[in-house]
């Protein structure tokens, strides 16, 4: 089945379920299979949601599969399919007033859509509702062990979702869904035209989804961090001139502190050159390593791991290079006229 095309919510249908949950993938293969089998597992929504799978050009029938695990499926046809993409065609085939998505790589908690609802639901300024995700898997890389304290936010009102979270078909509606020309960023851009109707995001201190991030190789998590920031510079580009100039701060700062730690660096290693001594190179990993052992300190809230503390101290001071360079790539596109393709960490599974 193509993509679905827009619609409008049928108030009246007394058919329609409690909950769309339109799940997204692109060769996940067996992690499908579990996700939906997760949903599946809820806890007090028998009968009373709809299944929907889209999927984004996969070949390791991904498709077939949902398709036999009794959901409604609908395939993407674009020569770039994105998360946008597939959202939009879920959310607008969707009947219910509450759209659930979710990621082919994620597993639900049984209790979070029960614990989202009852808030989203007394509250009609409430456009979407997103708890905690986490990795599954910590142990199998330090990528995983260190990322998976990316997702861990304060819960409360926010200024934006991630890719789990349950909406309102209606908010959706209104804006008219993601942007699907965006390659990243698509959640945080989406949940800034919302906040602009009025609209709030509630981050619950409840868990929600368990994430497969399979990142093994220093060239997916390279790559994630140029993927952040193309999203940061294209998405805040858009709002540079509003009274709400959305990522702009988080852009510059991040302009700010790359360039510092790939100028210092260049600096260290001509110094150690020139002088014969190891000392230059020394002295920047020393300041480096006291760095993150402050961010460390401040983010000991997320993890009681010191290790895993210590290096996502480490993690948040250098992955700010790859993001300007993410940010600089994008700049030197939409100069150019150059529209940049879906960038890929994961790759393909199996």
């Amino acid at each position: 089945m193509s993509a679905a095309e827009p619609t409008t919510l049928n108030t009246e249908d007394n058919d329609a379920p409690t909950v769309s949950v339109v799940i997204i993938g692109r060769n996940e293969g067996e992690r499908l299979l579990r996700c939906i089998l997760s949903v599946r597992a809820m806890a007090g929504m028998d009968g009373k949601i709809e299944l929907i799978y889209v999927d984004s050009a996969s070949t390791d029938g991904s498709a077939r599969l949902a398709s036999e695990a009794g959901a409604q499926v609908f395939e993407i046809d674009s020569a770039t399919p994105t998360a946008a993409l597939g959202r939009n065609a879920g959310w607008r085939a969707a009947r219910a007033e509450f759209v659930l998505f979710l990621d082919g790589d994620t597993i639900l908690h049984p209790d979070f859509l029960h614990r989202a609802l009852a808030a989203i639901t007394v509250d009609p300024t409430i456009a979407a509702v997103w708890g905690h995700r986490r990795e599954i898997d910590c142990d199998r890389s330090v990528y995983n062990r260190v990322l998976d304290l990316d997702w861990i936010y304060a819960p409360g009102f926010v200024k934006y979702c991630g890719g789990d979270v349950l909406m309102r078909r209606s908010a959706l509606l209104l804006v008219e869904g993601y942007d699907a020309a965006l390659i990243a960023g698509e959640e945080p851009e989406l949940c800034r035209r919302l906040r602009s109707q009025g609209y709030q995001i509630l981050h619950m201190d409840a868990p929600m989804t368990g994430h497969d991030l399979a990142m093994y190789r220093m060239s997916q998590y390279l790559k994630r961090a140029l993927r952040a920031g193309h999203a940061y510079a294209e998405v805040s580009r858009r709002f540079r001139d509003t009274p709400d100039p959305f990522w702009a701060a988080e852009r510059r700062r991040n302009l700010l502190r790359g360039g510092f730690w790939s100028l210092t660096l260049i600096t260290a290693v001509l110094c150690s050159f020139l002088v014969r001594s190891v000392l230059p190179v020394g002295a920047w990993t020393g300041f480096l390593l006291l760095l993150s052992a402050r961010t460390a300190w401040l983010a000991r809230w997320k993890s009681q791991s010191v290790g895993t503390l210590l290096l996502y101290g480490i993690h948040s001071h250098l992955q700010q290079v790859p993001i300007m360079i993410g940010q600089l790539r994008y700049a030197r596109d939409a100069s150019s006229g150059t529209k940049r393709q879906l960038i890929d960490y994961k790759g393909q599974k199996g």
